[in-house]
């Protein structure tokens, strides 16, 4: 079966600065293409997609330029960059604007788990993110389970804008618990104009003890509330290999998902990144 990776990321810290890195330092290297391609050996991923990885500030828009050229180079994969911003900046369209057009732009993130709650609930950040919709840019939405909340309210006022919910929205996996993120979840998938990336989940497992069973319930839940037709596969490489390795995550997902047949699967796995992500 063929794949498409919703959530890869690549960085290099000599070229641009992720202040985040030095929290985690078994990922404080350079991940290049090449990496990820001696990564996926054997799991015929025909399609990743690039998702920003928190650069700083003064970085974003030269981080942005070089993958859509990397993505440009004919021998490299890439097929979709969600870049990052900041859309509680007044100035956000004027970046924009010097982004825009490129046919490999799909999206845009901002991380919104490490940062104020009322960071994306000001006006400015709801307006700018609403101005997605004629950029033909879709929205990544990265938030903790607790701030589910705040992304109901943000896509309310954004019915225009296609939004991906990153990571199933960060539930506490090692921890165990099922609620109240449940029912966020079930309010959130209401919205037809949001899909779920199912990805991330493994690295907030045990590391050491994580086992198939303690994926399955969150798993399971979003692809009960959102359909098969609006999950989407993501590796979230290489943050995954805090818990697991590329082909460990891929096949407990594989597993999980087993019984609900072939054809669902590859909606997961391929059709459905096609389709939202706008992949040639």
């Amino acid at each position: 079966m063929q794949i498409v990776d919703t959530h890869q990321h690549l960085w290099d810290p000599e070229m641009f600065r992720y202040s985040w890195l030095q929290s985690a330092p078994s990922l404080k290297r350079a991940f290049r293409t090449s990496d990820y391609l001696a990564t996926i050996q054997g799991l015929n991923v025909v399609l990743p997609v690039h998702v920003e990885a928190d650069v700083a500030e003064p970085f974003m828009r030269a981080e942005t330029r070089y993958l859509l050229a990397l993505a440009d180079q004919p021998d490299n994969p890439l097929a979709g960059i969600v870049a990052c911003g900041r859309p509680e900046k007044n100035d956000f369209r004027s970046y924009l604007d010097k982004i825009a057009g490129h046919s490999k732009l799909k999206g845009i993130r901002r991380v919104l788990h490490t940062q104020p709650d009322d960071l994306g609930q000001s006006t400015v950040f709801v307006q700018n993110i609403a101005s997605l919709e004629s950029y033909g840019l879709s929205c990544d939405l990265c938030v903790l389970a607790r701030q589910l909340p705040i992304a109901i309210k943000l896509i309310s006022a954004c019915p225009g804008v296609t939004f991906i919910l990153d990571h199933c929205g960060v539930p506490q996996v090692k921890e165990r618990i099922l609620d109240p993120w449940r029912s966020y979840i079930a309010e959130i998938a209401a919205f037809p104009n949001v899909n779920c990336k199912v990805s991330g989940l493994v690295a907030y497992a045990d590391p050491s003890r994580w086992q198939e069973d303690d994926l399955r319930p969150y798993i399971e839940h979003v692809i009960s509330c959102f359909g098969w037709d609006r999950v989407l596969f993501g590796s979230d490489w290489p943050v995954c290999t805090l818990s697991a390795s590329y082909h460990q995550w891929v096949e407990a997902l594989r597993s999980i998902t087993r019984s609900a047949g072939e054809t669902n699967q590859k909606k997961l796995f391929h059709d459905n990144a096609v389709r939202i992500y706008r992949l040639d």
